[in-house]
Protein backbone atom coordinates (compact mmCIF):
# COMPACT_ATOMS: atom_id res chain seq x y z
CA UNK A 1 0.00 0.00 0.00
CA UNK A 2 1.51 3.32 -0.69
CA UNK A 3 1.66 6.12 1.47
CA UNK A 4 -1.20 8.04 -0.03
CA UNK A 5 -4.00 6.22 1.68
CA UNK A 6 -4.44 5.62 5.40
CA UNK A 7 -6.25 2.29 6.13
CA UNK A 8 -9.06 1.21 7.55
CA UNK A 9 -10.72 -2.07 8.11
CA UNK A 10 -12.77 -3.26 5.21
CA UNK A 11 -16.40 -3.38 6.99
CA UNK A 12 -15.49 0.13 8.53
CA UNK A 13 -14.78 1.56 4.37
CA UNK A 14 -17.70 -0.42 3.37
CA UNK A 15 -20.38 1.49 6.18
CA UNK A 16 -18.91 4.83 5.14
CA UNK A 17 -19.74 4.16 1.24
CA UNK A 18 -23.40 2.62 2.04
CA UNK A 19 -23.80 5.10 4.95
CA UNK A 20 -22.78 8.22 1.98
CA UNK A 21 -24.91 6.61 -0.55
CA UNK A 22 -28.33 5.87 1.52
CA UNK A 23 -27.68 10.19 2.43
CA UNK A 24 -27.17 11.22 -1.14
CA UNK A 25 -23.34 11.60 -1.43
CA UNK A 26 -23.65 9.07 -4.45
CA UNK A 27 -21.12 6.60 -4.99
CA UNK A 28 -18.72 8.32 -7.42
CA UNK A 29 -15.19 7.53 -6.91
CA UNK A 30 -15.88 4.47 -4.25
CA UNK A 31 -14.00 1.04 -6.11
CA UNK A 32 -12.57 -2.35 -5.49
CA UNK A 33 -9.07 -2.61 -6.66
CA UNK A 34 -7.12 -5.73 -6.42
CA UNK A 35 -3.31 -7.32 -5.59
CA UNK A 36 -2.49 -6.82 -9.34
CA UNK A 37 -3.39 -2.93 -9.57
CA UNK A 38 -6.63 -3.11 -11.44
CA UNK A 39 -10.03 -1.90 -10.55
CA UNK A 40 -13.74 -1.15 -10.61
CA UNK A 41 -16.62 0.73 -9.22
CA UNK A 42 -17.84 -0.70 -6.11
CA UNK A 43 -21.64 -0.66 -7.26
CA UNK A 44 -23.19 0.90 -4.87
CA UNK A 45 -25.97 2.06 -6.63
CA UNK A 46 -26.83 -1.44 -7.69
CA UNK A 47 -26.85 -2.96 -3.59
CA UNK A 48 -29.05 -0.04 -2.15
CA UNK A 49 -31.36 0.23 -4.82
CA UNK A 50 -34.79 -1.60 -4.41
CA UNK A 51 -34.72 -3.40 -8.05
CA UNK A 52 -31.70 -3.79 -10.61
CA UNK A 53 -31.76 -5.13 -14.32
CA UNK A 54 -31.51 -9.15 -14.53
CA UNK A 55 -32.99 -9.56 -10.21
CA UNK A 56 -36.61 -10.57 -11.95
CA UNK A 57 -34.74 -14.39 -12.79
CA UNK A 58 -33.72 -14.69 -9.92
CA UNK A 59 -37.32 -13.89 -7.80
CA UNK A 60 -38.91 -16.07 -10.62
CA UNK A 61 -37.34 -19.15 -9.66
CA UNK A 62 -37.55 -18.91 -5.97
CA UNK A 63 -40.82 -20.71 -5.01
CA UNK A 64 -40.56 -21.37 -1.52
CA UNK A 65 -38.55 -20.38 2.06
CA UNK A 66 -35.49 -18.12 0.63
CA UNK A 67 -31.79 -17.39 2.36
CA UNK A 68 -29.86 -14.52 0.99
CA UNK A 69 -26.54 -14.71 2.04
CA UNK A 70 -24.52 -11.84 1.75
CA UNK A 71 -27.39 -10.13 1.13
CA UNK A 72 -26.42 -6.29 1.85
CA UNK A 73 -29.60 -3.95 2.08
CA UNK A 74 -31.91 -6.29 1.73
CA UNK A 75 -33.09 -5.60 -1.82
CA UNK A 76 -33.88 -8.94 -2.61
CA UNK A 77 -35.28 -10.12 0.39
CA UNK A 78 -37.50 -7.07 0.70
CA UNK A 79 -37.90 -7.47 -3.15
CA UNK A 80 -39.32 -11.65 -2.14
CA UNK A 81 -41.52 -10.49 1.28
CA UNK A 82 -43.69 -8.01 -1.30
CA UNK A 83 -44.64 -11.49 -3.84
CA UNK A 84 -45.69 -13.20 -0.32
CA UNK A 85 -42.74 -15.69 -0.39
CA UNK A 86 -40.87 -15.86 3.32
CA UNK A 87 -37.38 -14.49 2.85
CA UNK A 88 -34.64 -14.25 5.45
CA UNK A 89 -31.47 -11.88 4.70
CA UNK A 90 -28.18 -12.67 6.51
CA UNK A 91 -24.94 -10.39 6.11
CA UNK A 92 -21.69 -9.95 8.34
CA UNK A 93 -21.74 -5.91 7.73
CA UNK A 94 -23.56 -4.45 10.73
CA UNK A 95 -24.51 -1.35 8.38
CA UNK A 96 -26.14 -3.55 5.68
CA UNK A 97 -28.40 -5.07 8.02
CA UNK A 98 -29.36 -2.14 9.64
CA UNK A 99 -30.14 -0.75 6.00
CA UNK A 100 -31.98 -4.05 5.00
CA UNK A 101 -33.87 -4.08 8.54
CA UNK A 102 -34.81 -0.24 7.62
CA UNK A 103 -36.06 -1.38 4.15
CA UNK A 104 -38.25 -3.97 5.86
CA UNK A 105 -36.41 -6.91 5.38
CA UNK A 106 -36.45 -10.17 7.97
CA UNK A 107 -32.52 -9.94 8.39
CA UNK A 108 -29.98 -11.36 10.85
CA UNK A 109 -26.20 -10.23 11.26
CA UNK A 110 -24.74 -13.49 10.59
CA UNK A 111 -21.98 -15.35 8.85
CA UNK A 112 -23.01 -18.22 6.54
CA UNK A 113 -20.64 -20.44 8.31
CA UNK A 114 -22.47 -19.52 11.73
CA UNK A 115 -25.40 -21.57 12.95
CA UNK A 116 -28.45 -20.52 11.05
CA UNK A 117 -32.25 -21.10 11.55
CA UNK A 118 -33.91 -23.56 9.02
CA UNK A 119 -31.14 -25.31 8.50
CA UNK A 120 -31.41 -28.68 6.09
CA UNK A 121 -35.01 -26.99 5.42
CA UNK A 122 -34.45 -24.30 3.22
CA UNK A 123 -35.90 -24.49 -0.45
CA UNK A 124 -34.07 -21.62 -1.59
CA UNK A 125 -30.52 -19.79 -0.95
CA UNK A 126 -29.37 -16.67 -2.97
CA UNK A 127 -25.82 -15.64 -3.50
CA UNK A 128 -26.19 -12.81 -5.86
CA UNK A 129 -24.03 -9.40 -6.93
CA UNK A 130 -20.87 -11.56 -6.88
CA UNK A 131 -21.24 -13.38 -3.46
CA UNK A 132 -19.85 -16.82 -4.65
CA UNK A 133 -16.80 -15.09 -3.82
CA UNK A 134 -17.37 -15.18 -0.14
CA UNK A 135 -14.22 -15.89 1.65
CA UNK A 136 -12.00 -16.70 -1.14
CA UNK A 137 -13.39 -20.55 -1.42
CA UNK A 138 -16.61 -21.11 -3.69
CA UNK A 139 -16.14 -25.12 -2.58
CA UNK A 140 -16.41 -24.62 1.35
CA UNK A 141 -19.31 -21.93 0.49
CA UNK A 142 -21.21 -24.46 -2.28
CA UNK A 143 -20.73 -27.15 0.48
CA UNK A 144 -22.06 -24.80 3.20
CA UNK A 145 -24.89 -24.13 1.18
CA UNK A 146 -25.86 -27.99 0.45
CA UNK A 147 -25.95 -28.21 4.21
CA UNK A 148 -28.44 -25.35 4.59
CA UNK A 149 -30.59 -26.64 1.38
CA UNK A 150 -33.71 -28.73 1.84
CA UNK A 151 -33.09 -32.48 -0.19
CA UNK A 152 -34.81 -30.83 -3.28
CA UNK A 153 -34.35 -26.60 -2.71
CA UNK A 154 -32.23 -24.57 -5.11
CA UNK A 155 -29.33 -22.72 -5.03
CA UNK A 156 -29.17 -19.51 -7.48
CA UNK A 157 -26.17 -17.73 -7.90
CA UNK A 158 -24.84 -14.64 -10.18
CA UNK A 159 -21.41 -15.65 -11.66
CA UNK A 160 -18.43 -13.72 -13.10
CA UNK A 161 -18.83 -13.38 -16.92
CA UNK A 162 -16.82 -15.95 -19.11
CA UNK A 163 -13.64 -15.80 -19.55
CA UNK A 164 -13.19 -13.92 -16.05
CA UNK A 165 -9.67 -15.39 -14.75
CA UNK A 166 -10.95 -17.68 -11.66
CA UNK A 167 -9.65 -18.56 -8.46
CA UNK A 168 -9.06 -16.46 -5.01
CA UNK A 169 -8.39 -12.90 -4.84
CA UNK A 170 -7.29 -10.60 -2.44
CA UNK A 171 -9.44 -6.95 -2.97
CA UNK A 172 -9.63 -3.83 -0.84
CA UNK A 173 -12.27 -0.88 -0.57
CA UNK A 174 -11.47 2.38 -1.96
CA UNK A 175 -12.71 5.80 -1.25
CA UNK A 176 -12.71 9.16 -3.20
CA UNK A 177 -11.11 10.91 -0.40
CA UNK A 178 -7.77 8.42 -0.14
CA UNK A 179 -8.75 6.18 2.08
CA UNK A 180 -8.43 2.40 1.78
CA UNK A 181 -9.05 -0.57 3.61
CA UNK A 182 -7.22 -3.90 4.38
CA UNK A 183 -6.67 -6.51 2.00
CA UNK A 184 -9.56 -9.04 2.10
CA UNK A 185 -10.42 -12.82 0.49
CA UNK A 186 -12.82 -13.39 -2.44
CA UNK A 187 -13.14 -15.40 -5.32
CA UNK A 188 -14.02 -15.43 -8.89
CA UNK A 189 -16.34 -17.67 -10.52
CA UNK A 190 -17.00 -17.62 -14.11
CA UNK A 191 -19.81 -19.79 -15.89
CA UNK A 192 -17.56 -22.38 -17.16
CA UNK A 193 -15.52 -23.12 -14.12
CA UNK A 194 -18.98 -24.23 -11.96
CA UNK A 195 -19.96 -27.06 -13.05
CA UNK A 196 -16.55 -29.14 -11.52
CA UNK A 197 -16.70 -26.76 -8.59
CA UNK A 198 -20.72 -28.15 -8.16
CA UNK A 199 -19.91 -31.53 -8.32
CA UNK A 200 -17.38 -31.60 -5.90
CA UNK A 201 -19.59 -30.13 -3.34
CA UNK A 202 -22.25 -33.08 -4.05
CA UNK A 203 -24.98 -30.84 -5.48
CA UNK A 204 -27.20 -31.70 -8.67
CA UNK A 205 -27.64 -30.97 -11.87
CA UNK A 206 -26.51 -26.98 -13.20
CA UNK A 207 -28.48 -24.54 -15.41
CA UNK A 208 -27.24 -21.09 -16.48
CA UNK A 209 -28.47 -17.91 -18.42
CA UNK A 210 -27.57 -14.74 -18.82
CA UNK A 211 -29.87 -11.27 -18.56
CA UNK A 212 -28.41 -8.73 -20.23
CA UNK A 213 -24.45 -8.07 -18.34
CA UNK A 214 -25.29 -10.45 -15.94
CA UNK A 215 -24.44 -14.35 -15.88
CA UNK A 216 -26.78 -16.62 -13.72
CA UNK A 217 -26.77 -20.41 -12.44
CA UNK A 218 -29.40 -22.55 -10.65
CA UNK A 219 -27.92 -25.57 -8.87
CA UNK A 220 -29.97 -28.22 -7.71
CA UNK A 221 -29.70 -29.86 -4.13
CA UNK A 222 -29.68 -33.05 -5.92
Amino acid sequence: MTAAFSEAQPLVLYADALGGFSAGAGHSGWRLRGVDGGHRPLDLRRWCTTWTAGDDGLLDRCGGATLDIGCGPGRLVAALRARNVPALGIDVAPAAVRLAAAAGAPVLHRSVFDPLPGAGRWSHALLADGNLGIGGDPLRLLRRVRELLAVDGSLLCELDPPGTPGGPVRLRIESPGGRASGWFRWAQVPPEELPPMVAAAGLGCVRQWRDGTRWFAEVRAR
